[in-house]
């Protein structure tokens, strides 16, 4: 059988728990319909964390949990401290049966090794405490609360009566309280109840609740939980990169935090760009993704969190202006901020280096200072463009279909305004794409015509795909192109160069986000192939 922990490790008492530098504080959950999958997942997850949940009610029948807990009775995992969770179709899990039959599985989960049961709340309510801890002994009892519509008030009284600290509580070994966080502010409300004491464990759900899951550790909580495969709960982050990538078993209260807010954010690349550099620099930082719709409950959350800085993107690069202390020169005249220090006394100072990277991505091509440049675009990214390109010296060229913002645009950076027609009959050291049109999914667009293309170098801010449309067009003609990957890149670096007041490793940067546009690129272009053998 399994050989429990016995007061080593994750749980060893009740007193609470300091997971820094431990795996045990990232729970692996499995849960799969069969059991031969379970047992697949049990030794995935064994190879990243001695610490697994296993969810029985996953598995698809009786036979199925016969046959995975027979299995498990004959295993030898040491040092390894294995949860055994069978919840019920009422409480949000997949089990049909009533609550006697759930403790009868729990029991002969705890036979077969299971050092720790996880109990609802509403199926402890049916048996007194002290009954169902005499069924589950040896294994110590967590009592869990998930509400999968909110985060729920009376948290920190859930919390004292089930938590064993307080006079008159149930007296379970643990408690964990998952709420789905509808803003940040719910995510920072759950982080507060690790204050309470004892072995706690708090999860944010859903996506707004991400970062929150990660940070857990770093404010004490007991657990925070990834699956294997098979999520489980909305905003669960998978285990490799709950492990790898943000390295959460290790955050502490040293730990600085930085990264990204916007609404959507799902699909951003920074978390990935920024953590690999700090784990080549050897940085004790974690970049998570922020999801936004509303800055005020994210800049209310800043001190709490502890954040250093962050990068802004859309919606907010304009919006941020008006909470900021202090404010580049440029970027105020730009009209947005894509990145912010947090500085010691709470005040926020903002820059933009979207024109950085733009700059430095096309410096490394040209010579910009007396070169003319046509600038496709004269939304936000074309405003940063011309701004950036008019104080590098060059004669900046303005057109798009909005000929109203596009001639205000103009007069700000000392360029000229050009309609669509002209551009067959004028020539350009440089064109700029900085409108989203090739973007994925729509990559078989061009925003430009072959004939349009009258210059040496083209490049597109748009990098997903790699190459796109416009790229492969002038890469056609025998011009010279810059991909949107090089002014994404650079950003990043120049981003990361005012956090942490040292040189980027920008080869390491632009190395690990190529290796995922290729590999996008890859499966998109495969994708048709695929649906045409099947």
């Amino acid at each position: 059988m399994v050989e429990p922990t016995q007061g080593r490790g994750l749980f060893a008492s009740r007193s609470k728990v300091k997971p820094r530098g431990a795996t045990a504080g990232i729970a692996a959950v499995v849960a799969a319909p069969t059991a031969q999958e379970m047992r697949r997942q049990l030794h995935d997850a064994l190879r990243e964390t001695r610490t697994v949940e296993l969810r029985l009610d996953w598995l698809g029948n009786d036979v199925q949990r016969d046959r995975f807990i027979a299995w498990l009775s004959r295993q030898r995992f040491r040092k390894t401290t294995l949860i055994a969770t069978c919840r019920r179709r009422e409480v949000g899990g997949l089990y049909r049966g009533n609550v006697r039959e759930q403790l009868l599985c729990l029991r002969r989960a705890v036979a077969a090794g299971c050092s720790w049961c996880d109990l609802e709340a509403e199926s402890l309510r049916k048996f007194s405490p002290a009954a169902a801890r005499e069924s589950l002994a040896p294994a110590r009892l967590m009592v869990s609360l998930h509400d999968f519509r909110r985060t729920p008030p009376g948290l920190s009284r859930f919390v004292r009566q089930w938590g064993g600290t307080a006079a008159g509580s149930s007296g379970a070994d643990a408690v964990k309280v998952a709420g789905l966080a509808r803003s940040i502010g719910d995510s920072v409300r759950l982080l507060k109840l690790i204050r309470r004491g004892g072995n706690v464990a708090v999860l944010p759900m859903g996506e707004i609740g991400l970062p929150g899951r990660v940070l857990a550790l770093r404010f004490g909580s007991t657990l925070t939980y990834a699956p294997v495969s098979q999520v489980t709960a909305p905003g669960q982050v998978p285990l490799p990169e709950m492990k790898h990538l943000y390295r959460a078993h290790l955050l502490g209260p040293c730990t600085a935090v930085y990264g990204v807010i916007g609404d959507p954010i799902g699909h951003s690349l920074s978390p990935l760009m920024h953590n690999t550099a700090f784990q080549a620099r050897g940085v004790d930082a974690v970049y998570l993704p922020f999801l936004a719709p509303d800055l005020r409950d994210f800049l209310a959350s800043i001190a709490f969190l502890r954040l250093r800085g962050f990068s802004v993107t859309i919606p907010h690069k304009h919006a941020i202006l008006r909470h900021l202390h202090d404010c580049d020169p440029l970027a105020a005249e730009i009209g947005a901020v894509n990145t912010v220090v947090v500085r010691r006394d709470g005040r926020l100072w903002g820059a933009n280096t979207d024109y950085v990277g733009l700059l430095r991505a096309l410096e490394r091509r040209m010579l910009l200072r007396g070169s003319r440049v046509l600038l496709f675009g004269a939304g936000g990214a074309g405003r940063a463009a011309a701004f950036a390109l008019a104080r590098a010296g060059a004669a900046v060229a303005i057109c798009e279909r909005d000929l109203g913002r596009v001639r205000e645009l103009a007069r700000a950076v000392g360029g000229e305004a050009l309609p669509r027609q002209a551009l067959r009959f004028e020539a350009f050291d440089a064109i700029i794409n900085a409108t989203p049109v090739g973007m994925y999914p729509h990559s078989a667009v061009s925003p430009l015509e072959p004939r349009e293309l009258n210059c040496r170098v083209v490049m597109d801010l748009v990098y997903r795909p790699l190459e796109t449309r416009l790229l492969k067009l002038a890469r056609s003609r025998g011009l010279a192109v810059v991909s949107g990957l090089e002014m994404f890149v650079t950003q990043g670096a120049a981003q990361w160069e005012m956090w942490m007041g040292q040189r980027a490793p920008e080869a390491v940067m632009r190395r690990v986000v190529l290796r995922v546009l290729r590999a996008e690129d890859a499966r998109t272009s495969a994708a048709p192939s695929r649906r045409g053998s099947s």
